[in-house]
């Protein structure tokens, strides 16, 4: 612009309008000055640091991921405040995974735990950090992203008085018969017994090394640590070891470190940390536990970073990475990690109230709902690039199991309103029941695996829980099968019972077969060997709920006595390598699922049905109880604390 003295316009009036002006820009200038260093100093200027500031490379976003896009829409959303899978142990010692993918707690061979043990990560993938903003509630079926979420709605108390019992029951559930209460107390002896020498000789490691005196971390969790913590919170809790909680509360609030930048298993960390640090904050009301389970559900978002929005099974907590186990076929996800989600993230939605948690499980199953299943039946690898199935290969113990637990779980802890989980359910069953349950030739009932067509007769452990599945879903089928179905579970419960009192020790292989003259025994070396795995008793549990059958106590008993005697040794509780044998060799590990599954499910065979009640808790496949959400409960309850505040 070119200026141009004016008539009438004296030099000195020039003058004094230049300084104005100049007055004006500086304090223009300071102005922005200020709003652009409040832009990268106030709390909830994340959104707009990444305007301003480079990027880290990150993985590429595609339409239908609900991945990157899909998150970015949610960053006005609110946040909290603030080794292997699944613990199979080798022949030497050292632990491979329970992925309870191998999954509930899969089997795996050596080599692949190997291949696991040296898994790393792709790029750095940003952030995802969801911002506090006010924002509305939404319902069970809900899935909008238009809908946003206010933080403050959940309401404690109000949820209590939504519980049809108290969880503890009338006397914590203490039986009347003396000789059951004897039977209760000495499990609670022996949980008491492992974790004092946990936490003599591991505390917050993540597993006791009870022969050698010392802690294991392994490499499962990605840097998490703590993890036979996390999964005691409850057990001792329902136990009324106060002292032992306490202890384990204050190591949660002070030594619980989420800013970890390793390889976790996105199955492990969301069954046992999640799920123990969400039943822990139910039972008890400590926000400590609520704010953790929110800050680190928030993290594992980024695995869902894929062309399907089926997550990826491995993450860096840190930068957001997925990828694929180094094992998995052609890169694929396990049915039963991806497929054993979807409790916890419902209620992570809940307690947050929002929506993206409840979202991204249900895109999984839209996605499972849409292509074409053999037979009915679900493999257990998916791409989660194309979407489709890797291998024909199905099973109802490792890498497939608590696809299936989670099915008929999520649908009664809807409070048997989602109608969607349940159509899926019984469908499964139902080719389950055409394809893989079988007969052997002395009459015991159990499920084989499929591979493309063809039958493996052959049972692991894992799938020992699918007895108490069967059983607890028998009310909600067709009424005419409501027999068949219970008929069903004791069957295949017995057959695993059968498992156990074919050893030597009376406890069970981690696999066996049905073929050449054998029936429930392990007839390969690799498969004879016990790491404190809980389904089996699991299954009595729920068996015991559902018939009163006085013999599932007494099984429950026999594996006490069992554990005691091959088992326990000075330092806490080990893992064995051959069933068969009395002269026992341990594997050195106290797993942290024996203290959050095993005595769990023991103590609650031995108590009175309202400690935890099934008409108000279902289990993760972990055995954290998470409560049955009663959404018209809730939200009456919440409208009358609101009107009674005002």
């Amino acid at each position: 612009m070119v200026f141009r003295k004016l008539p009438g316009v004296s030099a000195s009036g020039m003058g004094l309008r230049l300084s104005q002006k100049f007055v004006f820009l500086l304090f223009l200038s300071g102005l922005v000055t200020l709003c652009f260093g409040a832009l990268f100093f106030l709390p909830d200027s994340v959104r707009l640091k990444r305007i301003f500031l480079s990027k880290t490379e990150t993985q590429p976003a595609t339409v239908g991921s609900g991945s990157e896009n899909d998150a970015h829409e949610h960053l006005k959303r609110p946040r909290e405040q603030q080794e292997h899978p699944r613990g199979m142990t080798s022949a030497k010692g050292e632990t491979s995974t329970k992925l309870k993918s191998q999954s509930r707690k899969p089997q795996i061979s050596h080599h692949e735990a190997t291949e696991r043990e040296r898994l790393v990560g792709g790029r750095a993938q940003e952030e995802l950090t969801l911002s506090r903003s006010n924002t509305e509630s939404t319902s069970e079926k809900e899935t909008s992203s238009d809908h946003v979420a206010n933080t403050d709605t959940f309401s404690y108390k109000a949820f209590q008085r939504c519980l049809l019992k108290q969880p503890l029951g009338r006397e914590h559930g203490k039986p009347s018969d003396p000789r059951t209460n004897e039977r209760r107390e000495k499990v609670k002896e022996m949980m008491k017994f492992a974790w004092d020498n946990y936490k003599r000789y591991a505390w917050g490691k993540n597993e006791l090394r009870p022969l050698t005196k010392n802690g294991h971390i392994g490499n499962m969790f990605g840097g998490l640590r703590g993890a036979s913590v996390i999964d005691s919170l409850d057990t001792l809790y329902i136990m009324g070891l106060m002292e032992e909680y306490n202890d384990a509360k204050e190591w949660v609030q002070n030594s619980l470190d989420l800013n970890s930048n390793g390889e976790a298993s996105l199955f492990e960390v969301n069954i046992r940390y999640v799920g123990g640090l969400l039943s822990a904050y139910y039972l008890t009301g400590e926000e400590v536990f609520k704010s953790k389970a929110m800050e680190l559900g928030e993290k594992l978002l980024p695995a869902f970073n894929t062309p399907t929005g089926i997550p990826r099974g491995v993450i860096n907590l840190g930068s957001g990475t997925s990828w694929s186990w180094g094992w998995a076929s052609a890169g694929s996800s396990i049915l039963a990690e991806f497929g054993t989600l979807h409790l916890e993230f419902v209620h992570l939605t809940e307690l947050s109230n929002n929506p993206i948690y409840r979202e991204k499980v249900i895109n999984i199953r839209k996605l499972l709902n849409k292509i074409e299943k053999p037979h009915g039946l679900y493999p257990n690898f998916l791409s989660p690039v194309s979407g489709n199935w890797v291998q024909h290969h199905v099973s109802i113990g490792g890498l497939g199991d608590s696809f299936y637990e989670y099915l008929i779980k999520s649908y009664l802890m809807s409070d048997k309103t989602d109608d969607d989980a349940k159509a899926m359910y019984y469908s499964a069953l139902e080719a389950i029941e055409a394809n893989l349950v079988q007969k052997s030739p002395g009459g015991l009932t159990y499920m084989a695996e499929w591979r493309g067509g063809i039958l493996d007769h052959k049972m692991g452990h894992l799938a020992c829980f699918s007895g108490g599945m069967i059983g607890i879903g028998a009310d909600d089928g067709a009424p005419e099968k409501r027999q068949h179905y219970l008929d069903l579970a004791a069957e295949i419960t017995h057959t695993c019972h059968e498992s156990y009192t074919r050893s030597a020790t009376k406890l069970g292989p981690e696999a066996f077969r049905f073929d050449s003259g054998a029936e429930a025994t392990a007839t390969r070396l690799s498969d004879r060997y016990y790491i404190l795995r809980p389904e089996v008793i699991e299954s009595y549990m729920y068996m015991w709920r559902l018939t009163h059958d006085p013999k599932y106590r007494e099984w429950g008993w026999e594996a006490v006595e069992a554990l005691e005697e091959h088992c326990r040794v000075e330092s806490g509780f080990s893992g064995i390598r051959d069933v068969y044998t009395v002269t026992v060799s341990h594997d050195n590990m106290q797993q942290s699922f024996f203290l959050s599954e095993t005595l769990k499910y023991l103590y609650l065979l031995f108590s009175d049905d309202d400690l935890l009640p099934l008409e108000d808790w279902v289990f993760n496949t972990e055995a954290h109880p998470l409560p049955v959400v009663r959404k018209s409960c809730l939200q009456d309850e919440e409208t009358q604390d609101k009107t009674a505040s005002k």
